[in-house]
This record gives structure tokens, C-alpha cells and sequence, in this order.
């Protein structure tokens, strides 16, 4: 993939055929978006990768806070990555104050990055990718088994795509950029 069309070719995917995701391969995207930059080079980034059909049902179900797009893209995408952050690193001095007054804004940014990494380098690998936000974090937590200390900062459905997307309209350079 050459970068830029990497970066402007991905698409949310919502709807994706049915075949099976080998380790191997999430594991090489894992690889790759583990060279994400972040606060201090914490790598405060953790992947939970669910394939148990009866745990991603059941995120489907008690962790999606009734939204039933969320419901359908789960548990149609054969495997789940919950993305979660260590917590109070991204933007802490080592004895827990804030660095800048971002507070935990910055545990967000990192994981935002590395979210962006995952899914340009599943779309290297031809697999689509959902980032979803409204969720239950504490009833995720508990169905994945979350260690304390975590905070879960997004859910992303992946698979390989049974559609295929053109591009939204983009806003204009004019729009969204100021030179000084």
C-alpha cells in the first residue's frame, strides 16, 4: 500500500463475508500498530482480539447500550478488537499529576493513534475495519476479562469487507486549514 492512498482509500465497513481471520495475520497488524507514536513512548495501547462467537454475541448483546447498529456490525464481523489504554500515563508525570492541563485528553490521543494504525495496517492486509464509541465500557470490561488499570477507549469491528465504499465528501482545504 503506498500511504496516502492507504489514507484516503479505507472505508468504515459495516457488512463483511463471513470467512475467518487466521491469527496470524492479526497478529501482524497487532505487529505493525504497535509502532503507533505515543505520550513519551508509553505504548499505553493494549488489543483484546475476540473470536469466541459466544463472547462477541454476548458484547452484542449487554455491551452496545441498546444500539442495535453496533449490535449488527459486531456480530456480523468475525472477530472484535477492544482497544483499551493503560490509564493515568498519556499526559501523567510518574507520580500521577497531570503534565498539561489536556488531563486525560492525551490517554485518548494515544489511543486514537494507534485505533488509525490498527486500521490502516488491517487494510494492508485487505480487512475492513468499524470503529465504534458507544458502548458499555464496564459491562465490556467484565466480558473480556479487563485488568484494572485499563480503560477501554474503542471497539473495532474487523473482517474482510462485502462492500465496498467511495469516499464521503471532504470539506475544503479553505475549510479546514489556516497559514500564519
Amino acid at each position: 500500500m503506498e500511504l496516502i492512498n492507504g489514507i484516503k482509500e479505507r472505508r468504515s465497513i459495516r457488512r463483511y463475508k463471513p470467512d475467518k481471520i487466521s491469527k496470524d495475520i492479526i497478529e501482524k497488524i497487532i505487529d505493525t500498530a504497535r509502532f503507533a507514536p505515543s505520550w513519551k513512548n508509553s505504548q499505553t495501547a493494549r488489543y483484546y482480539v475476540v473470536l469466541d462467537e459466544k463472547v462477541k454475541s454476548d458484547i452484542a448483546e449487554k455491551g452496545t447500550l441498546n444500539f442495535s447498529k453496533n449490535k449488527n456490525n459486531i456480530n456480523s464481523a468475525p472477530a472484535l478488537i477492544v482497544l483499551s489504554t493503560v490509564d493515568k500515563i498519556s499526559g501523567y508525570n510518574p507520580d500521577g499529576s497531570e503534565t498539561t492541563a489536556k488531563g486525560e485528553h492525551w490517554q485518548s490521543f494515544d489511543a486514537g493513534i494507534a485505533c488509525e494504525a490498527f486500521c490502516l495496517a488491517a487494510y494492508e492486509y485487505g480487512l475492513g475495519t468499524l470503529i465504534m464509541g458507544i458502548f458499555d465500557e464496564e459491562k465490556v470490561a467484565d466480558l473480556i476479562g479487563l485488568p484494572d488499570g485499563e480503560k477501554i477507549s474503542a471497539l473495532i469491528a474487523l473482517g474482510y469487507p462485502d462492500e465496498a465504499h467511495s469516499a464521503p465528501k471532504r470539506k475544503e482545504i479553505s475549510e479546514i486549514s489556516k497559514f500564519i
